[in-house]
């Protein structure tokens, strides 16, 4: 294990003097220009998710807070600068290369929309440099947000149909592991997801990358699906899934984030879900929420995501505080961040407002999420250890 995981309090970023950061913005600074990027009259799919009412010291706390990320997608985290970087070097593509221009680009006006961008973007990663800069460069962003671990979800598939050799795809993601490790002390671990929109096809494919000995990545660890869910029943890869699993990995699908709880149930029942990539709809069920709880089978929950896809109406109807009070352990994520305008440590301040936290609340939040995760116990104790020790040196008086 790398030298983070040790007892003395980190660094504490600069929260507001980043201009990178979502937090360093104002919240009207951060909404788009009436008219821009949308239908004629339509508020913005992202709307301002820096709240007033979360302290400035809070916001710190939560700054220098370690943390594990279990939702966040590889080509959806990459950052306005990354993206321009790699528009550049394709400039086929119609991704503009303008920095300015992505702020309009990323402004969906439904989940179809989303996912028509999403794979826009995802057509720039043509050549296994473009995997290994963007990888990097994701692990950059998680450390500077005091990340310790995350699970980064990536989809093998639509590279590898794209041209790229799947052992150079491989190659590149672990060569950006092991030095972001090395050199940020961020340690990340893969889910390989099926892309539902793809097909069945793609389900073989996924598989095959994720169990065939000769390419699987050391740092493989659970096997996922995503893309839209209307249209795509998770009945259907069950057969995929239970390879997946018998090969030794996790199943971490997502469910019931634009669909109803019975597609969580299918996630449950049909592919042996152990966690639950969002699950926003498990709230219309008492059932589904008590089967959550009793069995520990923890939701990702992603906020902003959820407003900026319109799987939720607005931040304050957000199915969180139901979660929380069903007993069901809840982990926060970002899912797509700069796609979406936000980060883990907004995401985090989010959660805070909406569950009334103070700091050790969100000690006790980001000790879900190290639970939750499919790390060893001895990391896993390592992480729970440095978050007390901070928390702990942050409330001294």
């Amino acid at each position: 294990m790398p030298s983070c995981y040790g007892a003395s309090r980190p660094r504490r970023p600069p929260a507001y003097d980043d201009p990178e950061s979502p937090i360093s913005r104002s919240p009207a600074s951060r909404r788009h220009p009436p008219g821009r990027g949308r239908r004629s009259g339509e508020e913005p799919l992202t709307e301002h998710l820096v709240d007033a009412d979360v302290p400035r010291d809070l916001h710190a706390f939560i700054a220098g807070l370690p943390k594990a990320e279990l939702h966040v997608h590889h080509v959806g985290s990459a950052s306005p600068r990354i993206v321009s970087e790699l528009a550049a070097r394709h400039p086929d593509s119609k991704v503009p290369s303008d920095p300015e221009a992505l702020a309009d680009y990323f402004t969906f006006t439904d989940f179809a929309h989303f996912i028509q961008v999403y794979l826009s973007v995802v057509d720039l990663i043509r050549t296994p440099d473009d995997v290994r800069l963007l990888t990097y460069e994701v692990a950059r962003e998680l450390a500077r947000q005091q990340v310790r671990y995350a699970e980064l979800t990536i989809t093998p598939y639509s590279s590898v149909r794209r041209g790229i050799d799947a052992g150079a795809f491989m190659g590149a993601i672990e060569d950006a592991r092991k030095a972001a490790e090395a050199e940020f002390g961020t340690v990340l671990r893969w889910c390989f997801d099926i892309p539902g929109e793809a097909g069945l096809e793609s389900a073989e494919e996924t598989t095959r990358l994720a169990t065939d000995d000769r390419l699987r990545p050391e740092g493989l660890v659970s096997f996922g699906l995503g893309g839209p869910e209307i249209g795509v029943p998770r009945p259907q890869f069950k057969p995929y899934f239970d390879r997946a699993v018998a090969a030794g990995l996790h199943s971490v699908p997502h469910a019931g984030e634009t669909t109803g709880p019975e597609t969580v149930w299918d996630a449950l029942t049909h592919l042996r879900a152990e966690r639950i990539g969002h699950g926003t709809s498990s709230a219309r069920d008492p059932e589904l929420l008590a089967h959550l709880a009793e069995h520990r089978i923890p939701l990702e929950v992603c906020p902003t995501s959820n407003i900026a896809t319109r799987a939720v109406a607005t931040l304050d109807e957000h199915p969180i505080k139901e979660f929380t009070r069903a007993g069901v352990l809840v982990t926060i994520n970002s899912d797509d961040p700069p796609m979406f305008g936000t980060d883990l440590n907004n995401e985090y301040a989010v959660a805070a407002r909406l569950l009334g936290l103070d700091e050790r609340g969100l000690a006790d939040l980001a000790k879900n999420a190290v639970d939750a995760s499919f790390l060893d116990e001895p990391g896993k104790t390592r992480i729970r250890d440095e978050i007390d020790a901070y928390t702990t040196t942050w409330l001294a008086p």
